[in-house]
């Protein structure tokens, strides 16, 4: 079982460490988010970063789409199988593992979100997503403090999320 003192660990050290897919044109993308001065440049670099994360050689981003347009309809056990058996075939796959956790947040499966977001940041150490994911769960258990560092987290490799914002703009 995976602890939320796990993945804060992993967090913390995600400078230290480098995706298992390195990426040019991912670095890049990372440098001008951070750079970016207005809300539209940083949305249409965020595009360009999940299109590169959705990116997968071979029928693997062909299966994570369609498993991505399963949660939109919420046909959840489709896209659940679909995810499980994509991560079969493709374990090294940062972005299968988020949508999963995604799909699972949605289901309120912690637990299986919490090993899955774990996966993702193992994988991806600046999935801004999955740490916000995290975040949200930290929240809503109570964890206050760790939930913020997690917000903050994102935060700094996205400095436009308007949750992760408000969350920390919030003193009380």
């Amino acid at each position: 079982m995976v602890s939320s003192g796990d993945i804060l660990h992993i967090i913390a050290g995600r400078r230290n460490r480098r995706p298992a897919r390195t990426s040019v044109a991912l670095d890049f993308l990372f440098r001008r988010l951070a750079a970016c001065a207005g809300l539209d440049e940083a949305l249409a670099t965020e595009d360009r970063i999940w299109d590169a994360w959705m990116h997968h050689p071979h029928r693997a981003a062909e299966v994570l789409q369609r498993a991505t347009h399963d949660i939109a309809a919420r046909r959840y056990d489709i896209a659940e199988t679909r995810l499980s058996a994509l991560l079969r075939h493709a374990p090294g796959f940062a972005e299968a593992w988020h949508k999963r956790a995604a799909l699972y947040y949605l289901l309120g499966r912690d637990a299986e979100c919490l090993h899955d977001i774990r996966r993702t940041l193992e994988l991806e150490p600046r999935h801004f997503a999955a740490i916000l994911h995290f975040a949200e769960i930290l929240a809503g258990e109570g964890s206050r403090a760790e939930a913020r560092y997690a917000f903050a987290a994102a935060l700094s490799l996205h400095p436009h999320l308007p949750r992760a914002r408000e969350v920390l703009a919030d003193k009380a």
